[in-house]
């Protein structure tokens, strides 16, 4: 594009010649392809039936069948890092996104915001004449960062991306999701009753999307940038999706990965003579001070279950093999249009899955996933009580962790891990039928994530930009693997790839692995110094199952010394293993501040995780100022959280409640006795803590309810949440529920009317109830 003025100025525009070279929009080549990024969450190499798996995925067929599958494709074993390094052709930690955006650190690898010298491909498409879109989960944002008072520097819109439609962060809730629409907040456009899943509503947006441009400029290239939240918890589903797997799963985990395997030698996607992994491979080390391997990362084997727990623990297979297929069934709804559009021969398309099946479930699965961030692990007693109801809105759910063993078939552990395969080594496809003449093959290759984007720009036949927006730019780590889709024996180039994550680590280079022995955070264990290394032939052993460390001790001190120099260039040091409890403590800058004391309005937007208070298992005190216009006063006074968790002060029949949610399993309810009168009045709800349940880390305090200072109802031993709510749906809002309703009691959104809110006061300095009251009072004298 021209940038210099190559026109004629004189006095009178009459005798000027004007030059719209330098004003003109970029234009794409003739022709151009488009580009669709379909990025699948936390699924496993071996669930999908095209790369062996029993989950039976049509869409993903039909693209393969069209394409390249990738054998040895690897990510970074988390969401947001391979998020970062797909849009980027960088190692994440060259980007700062070392570790999820809910808890970066202040050190270059690990700060959680992509820096402007490494441009995301949505800005170097967009600079090319693209049209561009993104649709479903974005996690590329810090959390401090995703609210309306906060920087957009990091928002979609100002990556790159024309349009936006998803969820903000790691996760969300698929029947009552937290969607922005472009730069703002909306609510999902229906309820669960009414058939709304977000998987359905993502696909509707991204052909909305694609048909909004082509209309208009029907020659203009497109690049779509699709995330379901599919497979990540919370697993939800349609009842009759998950009974399309009835009795799908109940040979168990063990079983399950020997039919898999079998079926992926035969596929091609792993060599005839690999072997199973051992589904507990490190119980029996220790950590520098004696600790066990974590029992969350544990597999109970399926043959000492009861059969109860069989009967959950498959159950929750069916749900989450329901979810993929629903998901998938959206896609194929996108890749019709596509193809009754005539767009799809020339549309590159890459699938992936972020990182390896997930472990969070723990062994014993979840029917609130937000309990692993709490540090509990759930029992089956608690979750049988919710089997009937499993994927639906009630539960917020997790497979066990043996699941993950399976659907990381046949490699070693799982999503957190970037030392081991099953951490690391995920599904993808690349197609496009009008420029990638291989259809339905295999490609061995060793790929990154990092190495995506710099093969499309290589089909695209761009160079990867010396500047973008003016801004010069760092090189791409990534290397292009075109030539290998054309030819499966070319060599790409690749020789080297490092991988950190978690307070785990490892690295590949030219066919060796080393990997350090080392459970992922929140172990805790610190002492990285300490750690055992193994090596692996990878060539000859993909599954990590004979350590050869004791046969070439020299090529493994070779590796370890290559990881070294290669974190040290990469930012990949400091490493973190961190609990819990210590990264939620761990101080990060935030809009809201560290004030004691919060402020929210009616008729705003709500307030997500990481703009709002956070009671974090404190005493608190919640006021509002509320004038009573109607006998029939009903409503949402303040509300945070959902129906997985979280509290909420409101109006029934006149009278003040007051709910506190723990974890979607117990209601705990306090209620006024007598309508509040007419007029003016100052009411709520004060929550004192007095100390944690016996033999837990459970918060307990006592609650009270009090209008114009005088307590008109309490109730002791009252259970709150040790950390947070989850990362999801623990948002506030004033004078309706938005999303989920965090009681039974009353339906969403369950307005507030009969009155009028004024302002609702959170007070977290642990002061009592009447001294906040007092203290509010005081601030409405000065007003």
């Amino acid at each position: 594009m021209a940038t210099e003025f190559n026109g004629r100025i004189e006095l009178d525009i009459r005798d000027s010649e004007p030059d719209w070279g330098p004003y003109a929009p970029p234009t794409a080549p003739p022709d151009a392809p488009n580009v669709l990024y379909l990025v699948w969450d936390d699924v496993g190499i071996a669930t999908w039936d095209c790369f062996g798996g029993l989950v039976d995925m049509p869409a993903m067929r039909r693209i393969a069948e069209r394409g390249v599958r990738l054998s040895q494709f690897h990510t970074t074993a988390l969401c947001s890092p391979t998020r970062a390094s797909l849009l980027t052709g960088r190692n994440a930690t060259t980007v700062g996104m070392a570790i999820v955006e809910e808890f970066t650190e202040g050190f270059p690898g690990i700060n959680g915001r992509i820096p402007p010298d490494t441009a995301l491909i949505s800005e170097v498409l967009a600079e090319r004449g693209y049209s561009t879109s993104c649709v479903g989960k974005w996690h590329l944002t810090p959390l401090e960062e995703s609210n309306l008072a906060a920087t957009r520097r990091h928002w979609p819109l100002s990556r790159g991306f024309d349009r936006f439609y998803g969820f903000m962060g790691g996760e969300t809730d698929q029947w009552y999701p937290e969607l922005i629409y472009d730069g703002h907040p909306v609510e999902a456009p229906a309820t669960p009753e009414e058939g709304y899943h977000f998987s359905k509503d993502m696909a509707d947006r991204t052909i909305e999307f694609i048909r909004d441009s082509t209309m208009i400029a029907p020659d203009k290239p497109w690049f779509s940038y699709v995330c379901p939240g599919a497979g990540h918890a919370p697993h939800h589903v349609f009842t009759e999706w998950a009974d399309r797997y009835a009795g799908a799963f109940d040979m168990g985990y063990e079983r399950y990965r020997e039919i898999v395997l079998e079926n992926q030698k035969r596929l091609g996607i792993v060599a005839p003579d690999t072997e199973l992994s051992p589904v507990n491979p490190y119980s029996d080390v220790t950590g520098p001070d004696g600790q066990p391997w974590p029992e969350q990362d544990t597999v109970r084997p399926w043959d000492e279950l009861s059969e109860d727990e069989r009967k959950l623990f498959a159950r929750m297979a069916e749900v989450f093999a329901g979810f993929l297929s629903y998901t998938d069934a959206q896609i194929g709804r996108i890749l019709d249009y596509l193809e009754e559009s005539g767009q799809l021969d020339n549309t590159i398309i890459v699938v992936i899955s972020d990182n390896g099946a997930s472990g969070e479930g723990g062994p014993n699965g979840s029917v609130n996933e937000g309990k692993f961030f709490n540090g509990y692990i759930d029992t089956v007693e608690d979750s049988m009580r919710f089997f009937d109801e499993l994927g639906g809105p009630t539960t917020y759910g997790h497979y066990p962790i043996g699941w993950a063993m399976a659907f990381n078939t046949p490699y070693k552990l799982y999503k957190r891990y970037a030392s081991h395969e099953g951490g690391i080594a995920d599904a993808a496809i690349i197609s496009w039928p009008a420029g990638i003449s291989a259809h339905g093959e295999i490609r061995d290759n060793y790929v990154n994530v990092c190495d995506i984007t710099p093969t499309v720009y290589d089909l695209l036949g761009i160079v990867a930009p010396a500047t973008v927006k003016g801004i010069p730019q760092k090189p791409l780590d990534g290397v292009s693997f075109k030539v290998a889709l054309a030819d499966p024996d070319a060599p790409t180039g690749k020789e080297t790839q490092f991988y950190t994550m978690l307070g785990t680590r490892g690295i590949w280079h030219r066919g060796w692995f080393a990997s350090a022995v080392h459970p992922a955070a929140p172990s805790g264990w610190s002492h990285f110094d300490q750690d055992r290394w193994e090596l692996f032939h990878l060539d000859v052993d993909r599954s990590q199952c004979h350590d050869l460390a004791a046969e070439h001790p020299d090529k493994l001190a070779e590796l370890q010394a290559l990881w070294r120099s290669e974190a040290e260039k990469y930012n990949g040091i400091p490493l973190s293993d961190l609990g819990v409890f210590e990264m939620i403590s761990r101080w990060r800058p935030s809009l809201a501040g560290d004030r004691t004391s919060y402020v929210y309005y009616p008729h705003t937007a709500p307030v997500a995780v990481g703009g709002c208070v956070n009671i974090a298992g404190r005493s608190f005190s919640v006021l509002a100022d509320v004038t009573v216009d109607s006998e029939d006063v009903r409503g949402v006074l303040f509300k945070q959280g959902a129906g997985h968790g979280g509290y909420v002060l409101y109006v029934d029949e006149g009278r003040l409640q007051f709910v506190y949610n723990f974890f979607g399993e117990e209601e705990q309810h306090v209620g006024a006795a007598d309508p509040l009168p007419a007029g003016a009045h100052i009411v709520g709800v004060g929550f004192a803590r007095t100390g944690t349940v016996e033999g837990s880390h459970t918060p307990v305090g006592d609650v009270t309810l009090y209008v114009d200072g005088a307590a008109v109802a309490s109730r002791t031993g009252v259970k709150a949440h040790p950390v947070m709510f989850g990362l999801a749906g623990g948002g506030v809002s004033v004078g309706r529920n938005a999303g989920q309703p965090v009681s039974t009691a009353y339906r969403a959104p369950f307005e507030f009317t009969g009155g009028t809110i004024g302002r609702i006061v959170v007070d977290v300095s642990g002061a009592p109830y009447l001294d906040a009251e007092r203290e509010l009072a005081r601030a409405f004298a000065r007003d």
